[in-house]
């Protein structure tokens, strides 16, 4: 009993140390967010540089290259090298932020920090799933996702106490994420490499599994998997990037749109996904019908949207949204891309195929970002109808590409991949 207990609390340790990597993504996407009307006043940015602040760092494609080339070399040298020293390549490009005394440093900064986000995202991934006890996959996935709600709820919060100190207070928040990041490769070295890659690796060397090349990955069984999840993610994270053009709106919209205000309702709509994750993807997941989860959670969320592009903006119909948002995207598109993007490749094209996902998600809501300010000019119903669009697209494609794979094993579904 006593050791199980103890190989529980580490099968905990390594998911919150690999999952800690969505805590810096998500903080470094509202940080960057949070700081950009400072770095405007400061350094005299044009719409050109914003808009390549924005599309290049680690919300878009800067994430989507390093996911790119993160994914494949975790698959030839192992997750532990990369999510461990990729951190130390993180605090390098935030040091670039915490420094900043021009345009050029900015735009750099934010490109490195986005490269070591997305490596580290499909090795943090890969590791969780492939480390998991039976039975506890969702549950230990749905971790690294409470941990992507955390970093914006701290990096918002630090921000609401350091408003007085301006662009110093933003230097002191990225001082923070660079400092975790040193910490995190400390840490990280002291954890074990995936038992499952080591197996895989042990195997392909004495040529005892088929082959992990690239090309493998466009073979129909791996193919359509990829077109599923690429679909239903991509078109729920168009929604997702395009979220911080209208959420602003709203606050000036429906009263005093304060900087507490708007750090408050936004703190809390994160703070309501976190406890959607805990207590219905990770209490769930691994026992209840997926499809039918991941189908109430897409319903939910096109209810929220819709309701901004049916009725007149007011403050309870403004609350009821960001409720219903949260609430439903807990347990919906980005969980579930975790989790069945960890299931549906055998080990050694897992994280090559959730890089190249990422890569395609990622790039693609940089290339949108450039339209949305267009878009947004045509006024926000309009932008509210297209926004419920995607997310009606995502629920449909998930609803009928959706995988059976709660409680079972990994080996079971690779037995199932080969069969």
């Amino acid at each position: 009993m006593a050791s199980t207990n103890a190989q529980d609390k580490d099968d905990w340790r390594n998911t919150i140390l690999a999952g800690l990597a969505n805590y810096i993504d998500a903080g470094s996407i509202v940080a960057g967010s949070a700081a950009l009307a400072l770095w405007q006043e400061a350094y005299h940015l044009n719409n050109n540089t914003v808009g390549l602040i924005g599309a290049f760092g680690p919300n878009a494609i800067s994430a989507g290259i390093g996911a790119l080339i993160g994914g494949r070399l975790c698959d030839l040298f192992g997750r532990k090298k990369i999510y461990q020293y990729d951190m130390l390549f993180y605090a390098f490009g935030m040091l670039w932020l915490v420094f900043a005394m021009n345009a050029w440093m900015v735009v750099l900064g934010f490109f490195l920090v986005g490269l070591a986000v997305g490596a580290d995202i499909p090795a943090s991934w890969s590791i969780i799933a492939e480390m998991a006890p039976k039975g506890k996959r969702g549950k230990h996935s749905g971790v690294a996702q409470v941990l992507w709600y955390l970093g914006p709820v701290v990096v918002l919060l630090l921000f609401l106490v350091l408003t007085p100190l301006g662009l110093l207070g933003a230097r002191i928040v990225f001082a923070h994420l660079a400092l975790l990041a040193i910490g995190l490769t400390f840490l990280r070295s002291r954890m074990q490499e995936s038992p499952r890659w080591l197996e895989a690796q042990a195997a392909d060397e004495h040529k005892q599994i088929e082959p992990a090349r690239i090309s493998a990955l466009f073979k129909p069984r791996y193919l359509g998997s990829m077109a599923f999840l690429i679909g239903m993610y991509g078109m729920w994270n168009l929604w997702a990037g395009t979220n911080g053009f209208f959420f602003p709106y709203i606050l000036r919209t429906v009263g005093d749109a304060s900087q507490a205000t708007a750090v408050a309702i936004q703190t809390l709509s994160f703070l309501i996904g976190m406890l959607s994750i805990w207590g219905v993807f990770m209490q769930f997941s691994d026992r209840l019908n997926q499809r039918t989860m991941f189908l109430v959670s897409a319903v939910i969320q096109v209810v929220g949207m819709s309701l901004l592009a049916l009725f007149p903006l007011t403050l309870p119909l403004a609350i009821l949204h960001v409720f219903l948002m949260a609430f439903g995207q807990g347990f919906g598109a980005q969980s579930f891309f975790q989790l069945w993007s960890s299931e549906m490749f055998p080990t050694l094209l897992r994280s090559t195929a959730q890089g190249l996902m990422f890569a395609v998600v990622r790039i693609g809501l940089g290339i949108w970002s450039f339209f949305v300010p267009v878009l947004t000019a045509t006024g926000f119903t309009t932008l509210a109808w297209i926004l419920t669009g995607f997310l009606a697209a995502s629920g449909i494609i998930g609803m009928l590409g959706a995988p059976r794979n709660e409680g079972k094993s990994l080996e079971e579904l690779e037995a199932k991949l080969k069969a």
